[in-house]
């Protein structure tokens, strides 16, 4: 069964994930900062995303929309400077002398 959607977290990650619904150990994947952010990162998109659908179809409060924006914005730029540092701690490996 394919998984299809309109959300912003939908074209980052197309796939859905799935879990093994053995009795088996969870991975340590909970203790994980990184998969731990990327999950803030998706709720916040989604909830944003949420928040304008329904003050765009049903008229609710506009400040919760501005609100959930607001901190979707934070997150996506905290995202972006991690990406950067990252690449610049990439880039200053592949320059240093073998």
């Amino acid at each position: 069964m394919t998984n299809f959607g309109f959300g912003a977290y939908a074209s980052i990650n197309p796939a859905k994930i799935q879990t093994p619904t053995s009795g088996a150990a969870k991975p340590a994947e909970d203790n994980n900062p990184v998969a731990k952010g990327v999950s803030d990162f998706k709720t916040a998109i989604q909830e944003a995303e949420k928040a304008a659908v329904e003050t765009a179809v049903t008229g609710a409060d506009p400040h919760a929309m501005v609100e959930a924006l607001a901190n979707a914005e934070m997150v996506l730029e905290t995202a972006v400077t991690v990406r950067d540092k990252v690449v610049e701690a990439y880039q200053e490996l592949l320059r240093m002398p073998v």
